[in-house]
């Protein structure tokens, strides 16, 4: 079984220290930070552009996964390539397998981990073609648009099937605290996304142990 990391995401940090915010949950020892983009188009919010992901750069050195919940993701890679992503998520909802392949490719070459992600209605068949393309899945286990939405249990299933199929990291975004996090390892998650259980908890290291090790 892989070691499982842990990504706080930034949408429930506060936003007027989020320097401090960030510096917090990786002393308390965060491997990674969820970074979610919305439009305002595909899903019901708009959050940040490449500016912040730039300035986030700036003060950590945490692997940055920039989840792009956007219409179009493509148009829009570059801009999160120079800004400093290390991981880029796409939904299946918003581009096609072609486009994945050839995304797949060129950040490779840039050394970028590439993933695709699908809503909680989505059946994992839409993303079947895809898996040799993509080095990890990010499964929605709440409707993505807003954090502190609680956990959808059907996303259970889906990372167990996920898990047949796929050797790479599953990702788990949505509702993700200390009372589902064992159930989602079990099932086959290695990276579990966590926003208002970290950010809103008193201790946050004390909050990303417990699901580590649940």
């Amino acid at each position: 079984m892989k070691k499982v990391k842990i990504a706080p995401s930034i949408l429930s940090a506060d936003f007027s220290c989020l320097d401090k915010e960030i510096k917090r949950v990786e002393a308390a020892g965060a491997d990674l930070l969820h970074v979610d983009v919305m439009d305002g188009h595909f899903v019901p919010n708009i959050t940040i552009g490449p500016a912040v992901v730039k300035s986030i750069r700036k003060v950590t050195a945490l692997a940055l996964d920039v989840h792009l919940m956007i219409r179009n993701p493509q148009k829009y890679v570059d801009s999160f390539i120079d800004a400093g992503s290390d991981m880029i998520t796409v939904h299946i909802e918003t581009i096609n397998s072609e486009k994945i392949k050839a995304l797949g490719k060129k950040l490779k070459t840039k050394k970028i981990k590439l993933g695709v992600s699908l809503n909680p209605a989505t059946p994992l068949k839409k993303i079947a073609s895809v898996l040799k393309y993509v080095d990890f899945v990010l499964v929605m286990s709440v409707n993505p648009g807003f954090g502190g939405q609680k956990f959808i249990p059907a996303a259970l299933p889906k990372i167990r099937q996920l898990r047949e199929l796929f050797k790479g990291d599953i990702s788990v975004d949505g509702g993700v605290n200390n009372t589902n996090a064992a159930e989602l390892i079990v099932a086959g998650a290695t990276i579990l996304a966590a926003g208002s259980y970290i950010f809103g908890a008193k201790d946050a290291k004390q909050a990303i142990n417990s699901l580590r090790k649940p």
